[in-house]
């Protein structure tokens, strides 16, 4: 198993980059609750599982080594360049898959915010934050 994994694309690939600029974050740090010390570390494996799965589906997943989320960890975020981003927690290295769906879902989004009705529970129930676009201006009136 290779923890040391850190993008489903390779450095100084000429393939091109989604016009969304979707990339999906995974903390390889995140540990377990019940087991602090177990290695390797539920943040590592789900990151490498979204990394193999977001190498099947076209969608770029990069692992960090920590998203600061610790109290609800395992945590992963996603960002759109021109939509809004997320913070999720409490994931598992099962919920891979939702992460790859849950991208695929913002990325094909309209209006830059990842749909309510399609999401994984996961990221229903783990959703830590949204934020806005760097450029977002809110209607006030």
């Amino acid at each position: 198993m290779d923890i040391t994994a850190t993008s489903s694309r390779t450095e100084g690939s000429t393939e091109k980059q989604k016009a969304s600029g979707l990339v999906v974050y995974v903390c390889r740090s995140c540990r377990s609750e019940a087991e602090p010390n177990a290695e390797p570390r539920p943040g590592a494996l789900l990151a490498e599982a979204a990394i193999a799965l977001g190498a099947e589906a076209d969608i770029e997943v990069r692992s960090v080594n920590c998203l600061a989320n610790c109290k609800r960890g395992a945590s992963a975020a996603m960002r759109s360049a021109d939509g809004w981003s997320y913070v999720f927690g409490g994931l598992t290295p099962d919920h891979a898959d939702d992460l790859i769906t849950g991208a695929r879902l913002l990325e094909s989004s309209t209006d830059g915010l990842m749909p309510w009705r399609g999401r994984p529970d996961s990221l229903k129930r783990g959703m830590v934050a949204r934020i806005p676009p760097l450029n977002f201006l809110e209607e006030t009136s």
